[in-house]
């Protein structure tokens, strides 16, 4: 179990949003920091401290007039930390290699793959084939919908009818190296960890899983440890002191920057 590092992009801007609160009308988010640093800034800070696994998330949608700047922004951070993080936000088969090619260790897909409410396998094997299963990452990103962990897309604002559970994570693992997992209704609250969600990933064995969403204090990683069985990778966005909130990133990397 290890911290991964991120670096989330909207309106060309490093920021920390609720994740639910994202709306491409206008292209609008309740904002909990917004940094003015870039994210070549923050890419060299998690290469001088041998981060590794981390991932940057491009908020904005391909077409809305802040895309080229959230991109290059991006752009900088990938060239910064060469095979050093992950990228996401926008990413299909036809400019994912562009990402591999400007330093992305691995491409992060969601909404290319799950079309129409369903896995497009046909995209997905098409994506996989463009940049190897071990350069690709599926963000199972989800939100609850009756007492059930459904996968949701486009920035979150759409719901999918995947449902994330072992047989799910078994089946998609075949295609990729990782599964990036953001916990979206606790995304950005500094409100403690969805734990009915890291119980059920911690039941599961097989590929590396990152989860983030809500983490706060230590007493939320100590959760994550024990209900992840000390199996899944976290990440600390809003409650972290680079970006405004209280813990150390000095302590946290300390602890878990192995």
């Amino acid at each position: 179990m290890k911290f991964r590092p991120c670096i989330d992009i909207h309106n060309g801007k490093v920021k920390q949003i609720v994740g639910g609160s994202i709306k491409d009308t206008g292209n609008k988010a309740v904002e909990n920091f917004v940094s003015e640093k870039d994210g070549e800034y923050f890419a060299s800070l998690y290469k001088k401290d041998c981060l590794t696994g981390g991932h940057i998330i491009q908020l904005n949608a391909a077409g809305s007039e802040f895309y080229n700047a959230t991109k290059e922004n991006a752009i900088k951070a990938l060239n910064a930390y060469k095979k050093g993080m992950q990228i996401g936000g926008g990413i299909n088969a036809e400019n994912a290699a562009e990402y591999i090619k400007q330093g992305a260790s691995h491409v992060i897909v969601t909404s290319y793959v799950f079309k129409d409410g369903k896995v497009n396998y046909d995209n997905l094997k098409k994506i996989e084939n463009e940049v190897g299963k071990e350069h690709l990452v599926l963000d199972l990103s989800c939100r609850k919908k009756d007492n059930n962990y459904m996968i949701v897309t486009d920035r979150w604002q759409k719901y999918t009818e995947v449902e994330v559970t072992e047989d799910t994570l078994s089946l998609l693992a075949e295609y990729c190296d990782e599964f990036l997992i953001h916990a979206v209704d606790v995304e950005g609250k500094v409100s403690g960890i969805e734990e009915e969600l890291v119980k059920q990933l911690g039941k599961w064995n097989g590929i590396p899983v990152t989860y983030a969403g809500g983490i706060s204090s230590e007493d939320d990683i100590k959760k994550l440890e024990e209900y992840g069985k000390e199996k899944i990778d976290f990440t600390i966005g809003s409650a972290l002191n680079l970006f405004g909130g209280k813990m150390s990133y000095e302590e946290i990397v300390k602890k878990y920057g192995r």
